[in-house]
């Protein structure tokens, strides 16, 4: 196989749920530090963070997602994602995780989507397919719904 069948990408822990990433969409993980909060946000959007001269908006995938409830402690890690929607005054956001992500290297055979026989509307919010990569089972996040739920709220 040579290494055009292959992608690099990065699992995350968000709550009780796996996230697959390519590689590329990631900025930078930082260690977590309470946000500024936003005055009426919804649950999932947990305040804003300073990075490099911005005020990243910081999500809870789960809360968005509606899997679950997510709490963040002295473990866990802020992801920096790359804004694809075209927005300047948006051009990242930040995912709370737990742990540190993990550089896996995605073998296009090896990715198994799970979410093929579901009915699209099955899978949860905010969640573009669930597959398998060799023992693990991950969601593929859709970046591009959870930019415009982060820029509705932050309009509202």
């Amino acid at each position: 196989m040579s290494t055009h069948d292959e992608i690099r990408g990065v699992l995350i822990r968000a709550g009780t749920t796996q996230l697959l990433l390519p590689n590329a969409s990631i900025s930078e993980v930082l260690s977590y530090s309470p946000p500024e909060a936003v005055a009426d946000a919804p649950d999932w959007l947990l305040g804003r963070l300073r990075w490099r001269g911005w005020r990243l908006p910081l999500v809870a995938f789960p809360v968005l997602a509606g899997q679950g409830d997510e709490r963040a402690d002295l473990s866990s890690k802020v992801v920096v994602l790359k804004a694809l929607g075209g927005d300047a005054r948006l051009p990242f956001f930040a995912l709370l995780t737990e742990g540190f992500p993990r550089l896996v290297t995605i073998a296009a055979d090896k990715l198994l989507d799970e979410s093929q026989g579901d009915d699209k509307d099955a899978l949860p919010f905010a969640v573009r397919a669930r597959v398998r990569l060799n023992d693990d089972v991950a969601l593929i996040p859709d970046i591009d719904r959870i930019e415009l739920s982060v820029r509705e709220a932050l309009a509202a």
